[in-house]
């Protein structure tokens, strides 16, 4: 397990215990009491920390290494089931953006997300989840085939951004985005979103437009990350922390400013501290939201769908 900056005292308290069990069963020595003293101080220490997290530490936990990416909910939640598509039809392949039918709960879906990488080379190989124009072609066109037999959709939101080099420019990346949130608008069929790392920025909204947006707790969305934030308002990576609080950007935050519909909550620690709850979590609020949207026809889902983002942004003084 891997540690954040503000998990160390966590950190230390498991060490302790590992070595105080250690000593029990190495030696005649009774160290029961002395263990389940340290637990309880390290169950304090967990709920006093991850009650208590800033927007900044939420960043962090999203980007986690340990936390599980979109293939990870796939493989947890389809099983056998998915089967993989690949290709735009116009240029490649885009490692970044995977996607293709799989079953949840004997309900088949057109499923499509952003995948990252383990280690150093797949995260080369993912171009570290950043999408170019040719892995929302994908999504789009995978998209637009669910909706030609009726199959409802789900996106799984974990991108640091779109991709920003200038290849993807020459092949109309800003295009490619605002096309995908055209059709994604109108699109006839069910559109289940959920966030479960970063969702920054375009490269979130290009597949982040759904009858139901729902937002993993310790994850974030917003127009820019904290890190370039702080560089462009104070020229420096420095004031992150400062800048994630200004953005706006956890889950509680976009609940209450009704930019997501759920929140789905996470083990205490995080996703990555306990996987197979966070698969069977995450399935149940898709499917719930499912139930929610199967039985509307084609213009009320459409009609709800694009009142819901008009209404955005609107205030009262």
């Amino acid at each position: 397990m891997e540690y954040l900056d503000f998990e160390l005292p966590i950190k230390e308290l498991e060490d302790q215990l590992d070595k105080c069990q250690i000593i029990g069963q190495e030696s005649d020595v009774d160290v029961t009491n002395t263990c389940k003293q340290i637990e309880k101080k390290l169950d304090e220490t967990k709920r006093k920390i991850y009650k208590n997290l800033t927007a900044w530490q939420r960043v962090q936990l999203s980007r986690h290494p340990n936390r599980p990416y979109t293939m990870d909910h796939i493989n947890a939640i389809c099983g056998d089931s998915f089967l993989e598509l690949f290709g735009d039809r116009g240029f490649k392949d885009d490692k970044a953006m995977v996607g293709g039918l799989g079953k949840i709960d004997g309900q088949s879906f057109m499923i499509v997300g952003q995948q990252k990488g383990y280690n150093t080379k797949t995260r080369q190989y993912r171009n570290f989840g950043m999408a170019n124009p040719e892995g929302y072609r994908k999504a789009l066109r995978l998209m637009k085939m669910a909706e030609k037999f009726g199959i409802p959709v789900v996106t799984f939101i974990d991108t640091p951004g779109a991709y920003p080099g200038l290849e993807a420019e020459e092949r109309g990346q800003g295009e490619a985005i605002a096309r995908n949130i055209f059709e994604m608008c109108r699109l006839k069929v069910p559109i289940i979103c959920v966030i479960v790392g970063e969702g920054a920025s375009g490269g979130a909204l290009g597949i982040g437009v759904g009858d139901r947006v729902l937002m993993m707790e310790n994850t974030w969305y917003s127009v820019i990350s904290p890190e370039s934030c702080s560089s462009i308002l104070w020229k420096s990576w420095e004031y992150k922390e400062q800048a994630a609080e200004a953005l706006k950007l956890t889950s509680a935050d976009m609940k209450k400013q009704k930019l997501v519909d759920d929140i789905i909550p996470e083990p205490l620690g995080g996703a990555h501290y306990d996987r197979e709850t966070t698969f069977k979590t995450v399935q149940q609020y898709i499917t719930k939201a499912f139930n929610e949207l199967k039985d509307l026809s084609t213009t009320e889902l459409v009609t709800q769908r694009m009142d819901k983002y008009s209404k955005m942004g609107e205030y009262k003084e």
